[in-house]
């Protein structure tokens, strides 16, 4: 049987600033290292058509859906719990149950896609089912990804967590590239890059946590970890929905040469908030491990300090070098509209940082209150991006309304930051000692 003996696995200690900046420096290089990569799969656009373009935006957005956010939070949670309270065989079980779960999930909806396909290719305008069955096959990835993600996350081990990034961009491009330029497989091309870049970094993942989930299993409370995986994975899950949802909105009412410019101005706005995201990776591990010890910590004034500065000043860079980028990228029939949106789009990205930030810090130290308010938030844009779209579409020019949906996106993500600040420094809560995390 694998793994009768489990070595105990050393977690860093979360007191030591230097280490963390260290890590968090590392993970940033991995993260531009990654984007300089992917971005490489952009410059692709000028050998497909507008169409095919706009069809790997939006099916690469079907995979960025996916609640990966969630996914590797809830199993970075439980590493780092399990592991500073010595309940490694109970993790080795809660990995096993997840991976478990997630194919089951993913075969659930490749059967009902088999069962609705030509709908969704005729509403999506997709060229053939290949790219959507390509795109689940990346799904699948995205999903195993970031549960074992997590688990390196929560065992600290950063530095395999960026050559797993690295990894994850490589590939992406490399196939890509040979796939459009050897076959002029168009979109489809380029979505198989995504999967086979996800898939790199999978598998590096899954290898380097071998140890934990290859260990002899113990029986865990079930109740009182979906008591914890839940808030979780909707806390998370509202962060991500406002992070990704507004493309495939979009989507359903620009045809492929117009979405083609808000396709553009999202990947390299959204690149800006790739490059904090890491400060906030490396903080969330070594609050859950000083909450389980019932220890104090002093990371998330840094960390939003940190966040904030980034933001600004890599938004306002992105302002001003943002047109030169497009021009290098992108063809020159859009260049115009995406240099437009770009200022919208990059600065709807900053609140939505700062408040990744202070999500981070509340799920931490298990203050769950905040939940349900982002939920409902995430519920209201859900229902008013499209009910915005459905009025002005038609009636104002096409770049108008795409700068609308982006101010209305701009405007949800400062209330979201609004409603964390408020749960972190002025609520009640935020005033009471933050609970020890319960066993699972």
């Amino acid at each position: 049987m694998f793994g009768e003996k489990v070595a105990a696995i050393p977690t860093v200690d979360h007191k030591p600033h230097a280490a963390f900046f260290r890590q968090s420096g590392w993970l940033m290089m991995a993260n531009i290292s990654a984007g300089i990569l992917t971005l490489g799969v952009h410059f692709l656009s000028k050998r497909v058509s507008e169409d095919q373009y706009s069809i790997f935006g939006t099916m690469l957005m079907v995979t960025a859906c996916i609640p990966t956010i969630p996914l590797q939070m809830v199993f970075a949670q439980q590493t780092a719990g399990a592991l500073a309270t010595s309940r490694e065989r109970q993790l080795a079980g809660m990995i096993r149950l997840g991976w478990l779960w997630t194919f089951i999930l993913w075969a659930v909806a490749a059967f009902l896609i088999f069962l609705f396909q030509t709908q969704i290719i005729q509403q999506w305008k997709l060229p053939n089912s290949l790219v959507l069955w390509v795109t689940l096959g990346a799904a699948l990835m995205n999903l195993w990804m970031p549960l074992f993600s997590g688990v390196l996350q929560g065992r600290q081990d950063f530095f395999w967590l960026g050559w797993g990034t690295i990894a994850g961009g490589a590939g992406r491009v490399f196939i890509a590239v040979f796939m459009v330029l050897a076959f002029h497989s168009g979109a489809t091309g380029m979505i198989l890059g995504a999967f086979g870049g996800l898939g790199a970094w999978a598998a590096i993942a899954i290898w380097r946590s071998r140890d934990l989930w290859t260990a002899t299993p113990e029986k865990f409370d079930r109740l009182s970890l979906l008591n914890q995986v839940v808030p979780l994975f909707l806390g998370f899950g509202a962060c991500q929905f406002l992070f990704t949802a507004d493309t495939m909105y979009a989507m359903a009412f620009f045809p492929g040469n117009e979405m083609a410019p808000y396709v553009a101005a999202g990947t390299l706005s959204r690149a800006l908030l790739w490059l904090v995201l890491p400060l906030a990776a490396v903080m969330f591990p070594k609050i859950v491990h000083a909450t389980a010890k019932s220890e104090k910590s002093n990371l998330l004034g840094i960390v939003l300090t940190g966040t904030a500065a980034l933001a600004v000043l890599c938004t306002a860079g992105l302002c001003l070098v943002g047109p030169t980028a497009v021009k290098l990228i992108y063809k020159n029939g859009y260049i115009a509209e995406t240099t437009t949106l770009l200022p919208w789009y990059a600065g709807a990205m900053i609140p939505l940082a700062l408040a990744n930030v202070l999500v981070n810090d509340l799920m931490a130290r298990g203050k769950f209150k905040i939940v349900s308010p982002m939920v409902l938030l995430a519920v209201a844009y859900g229902i008013t991006l499209p009910l915005m779209l459905r009025k002005f579409f038609g009636h104002q020019p096409d770049v108008k309304v795409m700068e609308m949906a982006l101010q209305l996106l701009g405007i949800f993500n400062f209330l979201l930051l609004v409603v964390c600040l408020w749960f972190s420094f002025f609520s009640p809560q935020s005033k009471a000692q933050s609970p020890r995390m319960p066993r699972a």
